[in-house]
Order: structure tokens, then sequence, then C-alpha cells
């Protein structure tokens, strides 16, 4: 495992609703997830390199030196079930969402780490997510069949916190850009405003003269009425402004069509799509972003239509075009190329912005990992980006030079493969 999934899986096992304690080989504590602290109420910094009887002393007794000696003493590496109705350690606090305290199921299985020593996991579990109190208990299952339940649950709930992830993620990205937007719908609101105050008054004029009509004595005294009130001027100005007002009222449902098609909140499954029409959406969306630091090139090649999931492709444009923008320090080029190599069509995104280390190349896609200051960015954006790519079977290039700007290039199938095989690597 690379360092960048080893990070990913660290940060999922933060968000997971169990406990997960690892202790070494002596059994001190190594390690402990936030939900062990908040039900705990004690800190790992306190406890890592203890022994875990000493952190929780309940925790000495026969049966569970009993489970340890049973896992230790295995030819293979299976898990060891807790004991109906057994706690293995006391849990005086819950987490905030939690309306009782957990109830421990609990499981430990060794595992060998890089170093190859023997460590342990123990994975703590409320009573509720394992059985079912309204139902008689099972007998108690295989140690093999134990851990086959444990991982596939473990694997549900790392799966579950991903997409929460990603979808905050998203969340994250167009709430930095609510500001631009807002800016860029207030802005034609706020003259097509302007306007309807003066039409309104220029209308009470035409009125006036339209009933003067039958009160005037003369067609003198109509004549010298319009000249009073600048007809000749109303006329030609209610013409503009009408213009100028359905052009604002253009704009601004150009905007919210951009945001509709970018979004696409409910779409999960791949259809073919337009790239093309996607990327422009996303330019729509991120224009109060781009304006003020980069002129935007497009440099399009015929692309097919591919099957992917849209919305998911335009977060990945969107990332990487924001990106761009951030690493332009004052004004610059942004440019945007496509183009297909047999069944694979690909994305780049190039800045002339001040480039990246290229000892950052190889952690870019850390989860949290940003050269951004503090306070422009999630660094999740990439590493997200990098996890759809995945998902659509494809790949992502980086090139990069520091003072000369960082191209990325992204590659999709045109066409999503049957099997694992066609997600080979690209001939480039």
């Amino acid at each position: 495992m690379d360092s960048s999934h080893a990070s990913l899986m660290l940060a999922m096992v933060e968000r997971i609703n169990l406990g997960l304690i690892v202790l070494d080989q002596d059994l001190k504590v190594r390690y402990w997830n936030e939900l062990v602290s908040q039900c705990s109420g004690k800190s790992l910094a306190q406890a890592e390199g203890h022994a875990f009887i000493s952190v929780f002393p309940e925790a000495d007794n026969e049966y569970f030196h009993q489970v340890i000696n049973q896992a230790s003493g295995q030819d293979e590496l299976n898990s060891l079930s807790w004991e109906k109705g057994y706690s293995l350690i006391q849990l005086p606090f819950r987490p905030p969402e939690e309306k009782v305290m957990p109830v421990q199921s609990w499981q430990l299985f060794p595992f060998v780490s890089e170093d190859r020593k023997v460590h342990y996991a123990l994975v703590l579990q409320r009573d509720t997510d394992r059985v079912d109190t309204a139902k008689p208990c099972p007998a108690e299952p295989s140690a093999g069949a134990t851990r086959e339940v444990a991982q596939k649950h473990l694997i549900e709930q790392l799966e579950k916190a991903n997409n929460q992830l990603l979808q905050s993620e998203k969340m994250a990205a167009i709430g930095q850009l609510a500001a631009g937007v807002a800016h860029e719908i207030n802005n034609p609101i706020g003259y097509v405003s302007s306007n309807l105050k003066t039409l309104t008054g220029y209308v009470k004029d035409l009125l006036r003269i339209i009933d003067s009509v039958d009160q005037a004595g003369d067609i003198t005294e109509l004549k010298q009425l319009k000249q009073s009130l600048e007809y000749e001027y109303i006329r030609s100005d209610v013409e503009d402004l009408i213009a100028e007002s359905e052009d604002g009222l253009g704009r601004v449902k150009k905007i919210i069509t951009a945001l509709k098609d970018f979004s696409h909140i409910d779409e999960e499954e791949f259809r073919l799509a337009d790239l093309h029409r996607g990327i422009d959406t996303t330019l729509n969306v991120v224009k109060s972003e781009l304006k003020y630091k980069a002129e935007v090139v497009k440099e399009y090649g015929d692309l097919p239509e591919v099957e992917c999931i849209s919305s998911q492709i335009n977060q990945v444009i969107m990332n990487l075009l924001v990106n761009a923008a951030h690493a332009i320090e004052e004004f610059g080029c942004i440019t945007l190329r496509t183009g297909v190599e047999e069944t694979w069509v690909w994305i780049e995104v190039e800045d002339t912005g001040k480039g990246m280390d290229p000892s950052l190349l190889n952690r870019i896609y850390e989860p949290f990992f940003t050269t951004k200051p503090v306070g422009r960015g999630t660094g999740l954006g990439l590493s997200l980006s990098y996890n759809i790519v995945q998902k659509h079977h494809g790949r992502i290039q980086v090139f990069s030079e520091v003072g000369r700007g960082t191209r990325f290039r992204v590659w999709l199938p045109a066409q999503q493969p049957a099997t694992s095989d066609a997600s080979k690597e690209i001939g480039v």
C-alpha cells in the first residue's frame, strides 16, 4: 500500500462508527481512533506506548489473556470474537450522536506489520450493530466466518465514509465558489433592477402624454408636452433599457443552467456525455475564480461521447481549474486541451503558475496534503479527483516545473470496460 492509500485509509478509519485499538506484540497501545477517545475519555497521547491493561485495568482478566494466547498460538491469523454478554473495557463516555453508552461487541485479530512483527487489532462495536436483541442469539460463528462478517461490515463502513468525504469536498468546493457566483448573479440583477426603476418613470411620462390626447385643446399643446417630457429621448432610451435588461436576465439564466448542469446531484450512473459541454459548464461555474487571475484558452480536439458520470468529471475539471488559478500569483494563462488516442480520450489543464517542486509530486494525491496557504484549500481536491478518475478506469498524469507552471492530463476510456482487463496502463 503506498503512502497516499495509507493516508486515505487512516482518514476513513477516523470517520467510521467503530472503535479501533492497535496493540503491539507486547500488548502496548500503538494507536486508537477518535471514537475510542470519545467513549473512554482518554487521549491517545496519554495511552500510546503504555500497556493496554494499565490503560484499561478491567481488561486484566483471565478471559482476555486466554484470547491473546489463543490468537498468538494459531498457525493462521484468524480473528477471535467476543464472548456473549462480556464487555472487555469500560466506556464511561459516549459520542455526541449516541443517546446511550455503546455496549461493546468486540473482536480481536492478529496481523503482521511491514517490519514483520505481529500486532493485534481490537475492534469495538455497539451490540446493536452486531445483533438484534429481539431475536434469540445464534450459535457463535467460527473464527473464519466471524472475520469475514467483520471485514464485510468494515468495508461497508469505509465505503460510507468515502462517500461522505466525497460529498463533503464537493460542498466545500461549491462553498468556495458561492461568493463569486453570487457576485456574477448580483451584477446583472442590479442593473436590471435599476433599469426597471427608470422604466417606471418613463411609463408615467408616456401615460401623461397619452392622457393629454383627450384634454388638449390643439396639437400644439401636445407637442409642447412631448417636448417638455423629452419624449424622443425616452423613446430611444426605453429600447436600450429593455435590451440591456434582457441581456442581464439571460446571463442569470446561463449561470443557473450551468450550476444545474454542473451539479446533477442524483446522477450516479454511467451515461454517454459530451465532455466539451461539461467543461464549458464548469467554466461558467468557476468564472468568478478565473477572470481576475488568468486568460482561459480552449484548444479542443474532436471527441466522441464518453461513458462517464458527468457530474463527477465536472468536479475533477473544477478542482484542476481552481488549483490552476490559485497557482498563478498575478495574472497568467490557463489552457484547456482535449484529444483522443484510439479508445481513450484526454483532458488537459495547463497553467503558467509557480509550478511544484519535484519532491512534492508523489504526495499531491494524499488526503489533506496541500501546498496552499492555511484556509485556502481543504487538501482533498486532488485526492478525490484521483479517486473519481480511478472509478472511471482512467488515470491522471502531472507535469510541473518550478517557475514555469503545471500541466495535468486526465485519461478516460471512451467506454467503460466490461472487465478489469480494459483498465490496463495507457501507452503514452
